[in-house]
């Protein structure tokens, strides 16, 4: 009788072991993807004035358009199976595509002109980031994404640079061999970045002006992947 136990036993851990071999993700080990999608950009701009030779201060009321373009992104990375049904992953992603440029103005009715407007728009932006998963079967994840973020702002042939936190959810589902597809949609959150400048004044000297900038970013994506 024992040993018909323990012959049970025996079979049942077999059949465990082999489950959870069966259940392993195939999605462990580095991988490179590429994906397009949809991309907006909301940027802010407050606190801008212009300061005449003489110190008087000048506050612009400001506007800014939001500017939604076609995007896409390289990503490489490697992802752990920390446990059968959990995935950790870490990477890097470049937006090699400018964004579609969107207009800006400054307004004060003191001044002459009364408003000052330009264009930007999104360019070479990155990401790293840190990606937890759950594993739903051995061919298929969910996963969210935490990361730093930058990217460079053009406005009228002048870049700034900024850097923020990023935020992500997507899924990946292998479709032949080592080749998977993917959607996700993200968040980009860039701080606020003061500049200043200078130019010529109508009466003779020069003006100084000061504004703050910052800028929300989001797309939605869908690619296809390699698994090394």
């Amino acid at each position: 009788m024992k040993k018909i136990q323990l012959a049970m036993i025996s079979a049942s851990m077999i059949g465990m072991s082999a489950t959870a071999v069966n259940a392993q993700s195939q999605f462990e080990g580095a991988y490179g993807q590429l994906g397009i999608g949809f991309q907006s950009v909301v940027p802010s701009i407050s606190n801008t004035s212009i300061t005449s030779p003489g110190g008087t201060r000048y506050n612009m009321g400001t506007s800014v358009d939001t500017s939604n373009s076609f995007t896409g992104t390289a990503t490489l990375g490697y992802s752990f199976l920390v446990t059968p049904s959990f995935l950790l992953g870490i990477g890097g992603e470049y937006s090699p595509i400018a964004g579609q440029s969107g207009n800006y103005s400054y307004t004060n009715s003191q001044l002459n002109p009364a408003t000052i407007s330009g264009s930007y728009k999104l360019k070479n932006s990155y990401n790293f980031f840190v990606s937890p998963g759950i594993v739903i079967d051995k061919s298929s994840v969910a996963y969210a994404k935490v990361g730093y973020t930058g990217a460079s702002i053009e406005a009228d042939g002048s870049n700034t640079n900024y850097t923020g936190y990023s935020l992500g959810l997507g899924y990946k589902k292998f479709i032949s061999g080592n080749i998977y597809a993917f959607g996700e949609g993200n968040y980009m959150s860039y701080g606020n970045k003061t500049a200043t400048g200078s130019g010529p004044w109508g009466g003779g000297g020069s003006y100084s002006a000061s504004s703050t900038s910052s800028a929300n970013v989001y797309n939605f994506l869908v690619g296809v992947g390699y698994k090394f």
